[in-house]
């Protein structure tokens, strides 16, 4: 089977307050510490356990060189993204869809999705929301630019959440782990959950005697300017 889908994407929307002059990440956990009586926060839902995602000391402990007393959210997370790529070892085939995170931080090795598990992982045992987003990525990079890990298959990264100041409302930031970069316009989100189990793309049980094998690839391109006359930042992708 043969997929052809005509994708817009847009640059990332930039964070209404620069990194330096996010709110310390502190006063982010109190914010969401429960209180009884306190309002409801939607984003209060990506703080706790998942299944592939569990509470341990071992995300404190490989989070906390981050999180230093009064530093900012947002930096303290483009930190902790950084540590993550620097730390950790990208290898192909050294976990399998159903790693938890806790796996792969001992091993120090995985693929993407444990990377943003990993980080979706520590933000969360900071006390701070966070959650996990599956997509694609473009696959040939534009002349004189590197190639993205990941571009070959569905990739996956983090979202971490930073709440409003004054008159502002909240905002979810992306922070991609595996390539130590902000997705931007390259980037086709499909899917936001706890972890990988809430977006899988498939789920199910096959009865029955039969042999299968189930072999994908996923190219994303730019359109060609004669392709439909597109708006800047159209995307193409193909799975086959």
């Amino acid at each position: 089977m043969v997929a052809d889908s005509i994708v817009s994407t847009s640059a990332a929307k930039p964070a209404s307050t620069p990194a330096q002059a996010s709110p310390p990440w502190e006063q982010v956990r109190e914010q969401f510490r429960y209180r009884a009586g306190a309002a409801y926060d939607s984003a209060s839902e990506f703080l706790f356990a998942s299944p592939y995602i569990p509470h341990d000391d071992a995300f404190v402990q490989f989070a906390r060189p981050s999180f230093m007393p009064g530093r900012p959210l947002l930096e303290a997370a483009h930190d902790l993204m950084e540590r993550i790529h620097t730390t950790m070892s990208y290898e192909s085939e050294s976990t399998e869809v159903h790693t938890p995170a806790l796996d792969a931080l001992r091993q120090g090795k995985g693929v993407c999705q444990d990377f943003a598990h990993i980080m979706v992982a520590c933000c969360r045992a900071m006390g701070l929301p966070a959650r996990y987003v599956s997509g694609y990525m473009l696959t040939n990079p534009p002349p004189g630019q590197p190639r993205l890990i990941g571009s070959d298959a569905s990739h996956a990264w983090a979202s971490v959440y930073c709440p409003g100041q004054g008159s502002d409302s909240g905002q979810w930031l992306d922070f991609d782990p595996t390539n130590n970069r902000a997705p931007g316009e390259d980037y086709v989100t499909l899917a936001i959950g706890r972890d990988f189990l809430d977006v899988s793309p498939m789920r199910g049980v096959i009865r029955g005697g039969a042999q299968h094998e189930l072999d994908v690839a996923v190219t994303v391109e730019p359109l060609e300017p004669a392709e439909l006359s597109p708006k800047p930042g159209d995307a193409v992708h193909q799975s086959v």
